[in-house]
């Protein structure tokens, strides 16, 4: 497995993991006209695990590196509010989606085989 894509998906995997550890943490992200807090931590945990597992596997490395790039994008805004919130080295993580992004959209789109 390429080292980007390791990184990757570990990333989702252990920050997807996270969500079900410490659920309150994410819930004060959510915005209340959303609704229920819980259900979009949950729902985002799992999207953030699913993703890191399709990433992992070779033969759905691809589908993968396309639901982790949409992953990443659909949760910087809560990544945003998180630093907002808690300050400190949570803005590190902010600079830090772009080339998680990017690593997805490399896997995503490298050709099978290679």
């Amino acid at each position: 497995m390429r080292a980007g894509r390791a990184v990757v998906a570990g990333l989702l995997v252990v920050g997807g993991s996270a969500h079900f550890v410490i659920p309150d943490t994410y819930a004060r992200t959510v915005p209340d006209a959303l609704g229920s807090p819980r259900a979009w931590v949950y729902g985002s945990g799992v999207a953030e695990v699913v993703a890191g597992g399709l990433l992992a596997l070779g033969r759905t490395r691809r589908l993968g590196g396309w639901v982790a790039a949409g992953v990443l994008v659909a949760v910087f805004p809560a990544n945003v509010q998180h630093a907002l919130d808690g300050g400190g080295v949570l803005w590190l993580r902010l600079p830090l989606q772009v080339p998680l992004v990017w690593w997805a959209l490399a896997e995503a789109r490298r050709p099978d085989g290679q």
